[in-house]
C-alpha cells in the first residue's frame, strides 16, 4: 500500500481527523475532549499540520505542533503503526526544528504516551525524544482519571452569595479568557481559541459552567465536554477545570466540578474523564475526593530544538 503525506486543508479534515480517533479509543489519550484541542491557534499555522492517507484518499494518520500546549499531538490506524509513526515523528521532528524562534516556535516540545505503549516509547527514543519521570526538580508525568459510578445524593453547597451557572456565550468570552488566564498563569488562552469552541458542533453550551463571585466577578470554570463512540456509549470529560486564586479553598472547586459530572450523566455519561498533572496535588486530591480513579499513567516525552546557526 502506498502511504501519501499531504497539508491540512479544513474543516472536512478536522472532522475525518477526529473519527479516526474515536474509532481506535485505546490508543489513543484525547477523544473527548478534542473539540477543545481542535479550536486552539495551532490551527493558524497549517504548515504545522500535516495527514498521510493511502492511495484512495482514506485518512491514516494525523499530526499537528499544538503551540499553546508545547505537545505533538497525533494519531493513527494501528494497523499501520510501524510505517506510520516513525513517519510522523519524523515529519514533527524536523517541523519543530524549522521553526524554532519563529511565532509557532519552542525550544522544547512534549510528547504524552502512555506507560504500556512500550512500540511508541521506542520510537521516541531512537528520535531523540527523553521521558521526563525522573529528571529532577522538573520531572513530569500525567494520569487520566475515570469517573463512572452514581453521584452522591448529597448536596453539594456553594459557598454563600456564589452561584454557577452556563457561560453567557461570546459576551462572556473575555472575561472568561481573563479567567483562564489568571488561573494558569499563562496567556496561552486567547479570545479567538474560546470563541472556536463555542463554534464546535460538540459544543454543548450547558455544559460550560462558570461560577460567579457575589460582586459579579467570575471566579471559576468548568467546561464539559460529550461524545459517542462507535457503539453508542456516551463519555464526558472536563477540560479544562479551574478556580482562581483569591476563591480557592472555599469548596468552589467541588462544587463546580459536582455540576460538571451532574449534568453530564443527565445526558447519558457514564463514564467521565478528566487528565492531570501528578505535581498538581491539590487538583488531583479534588478530583479523587469527587470519585475519579487513576486509570491510566503517562510518560512526558521531551526534545530540545536548537535555532540553526546563521538563522
Amino acid at each position: 500500500m502506498k502511504i501519501m503525506e499531504r497539508t491540512f486543508s479544513g474543516d472536512t479534515d478536522l472532522q475525518r481527523m477526529a473519527e479516526l480517533v474515536r474509532k481506535f479509543p485505546t490508543e489513543n489519550i484525547h477523544i473527548v475532549d478534542l473539540p477543545y484541542r481542535f479550536s486552539s491557534w495551532s490551527f493558524d499555522y497549517p504548515e504545522n499540520i500535516r495527514l498521510w492517507t493511502d492511495e484512495n484518499g482514506q485518512l491514516l494518520a494525523w499530526a499537528i505542533l499544538q503551540v499553546p500546549f508545547w505537545k505533538i499531538d497525533y494519531a493513527y490506524h494501528p494497523e499501520f503503526q510501524h510505517t506510520l509513526h516513525p513517519q510522523i515523528l519524523k515529519w514533527a521532528d524536523e517541523q519543530a526544528g524549522k521553526i524554532v524562534g519563529t511565532p509557532s516556535g519552542h525550544p522544547a516540545w512534549f510528547v504524552p504516551v502512555l506507560a504500556s505503549q512500550t512500540d511508541r516509547i521506542r520510537d521516541l527514543e531512537e528520535t531523540g525524544f527523553t521521558s521526563q519521570d525522573n529528571v529532577g526538580e522538573n520531572s513530569w508525568t500525567q494520569v487520566l482519571l475515570q469517573h463512572s459510578s452514581p453521584l452522591s445524593t448529597k448536596e453539594i453547597s456553594l459557598p454563600t452569595g456564589f452561584t454557577i451557572r452556563p457561560l453567557d456565550g461570546a459576551k462572556e468570552v473575555d472575561a472568561y479568557v481573563d479567567l483562564h488566564r489568571a488561573v494558569f498563569e499563562s496567556k496561552n488562552m486567547t479570545t479567538e481559541w474560546r470563541n472556536r469552541t463555542l463554534q464546535r458542533p460538540e459544543y454543548i453550551p450547558d455544559l460550560d459552567l462558570i461560577a460567579v463571585s457575589p460582586n459579579g466577578q467570575l471566579a471559576a470554570f468548568c467546561v464539559c465536554w460529550l461524545a459517542e463512540d462507535p457503539n453508542g456509549e456516551i463519555s464526558g470529560q472536563i477540560e479544562p477545570m479551574g478556580v482562581h486564586a483569591e476563591y480557592r479553598k472555599l469548596g468552589l472547586g467541588r462544587a463546580i466540578l459536582s455540576e460538571g459530572l451532574r449534568r453530564l450523566q443527565s445526558r447519558g455519561a457514564r463514564q467521565i474523564f478528566v487528565q492531570t498533572d501528578n505535581y498538581r496535588d491539590a487538583a488531583f486530591k479534588l478530583y479523587e475526593s469527587a470519585g475519579f480513579r487513576v486509570i491510566k499513567n503517562m510518560l512526558m516525552y521531551r526534545k530540545n530544538y536548537e535555532p540553526a546557526i546563521g538563522r
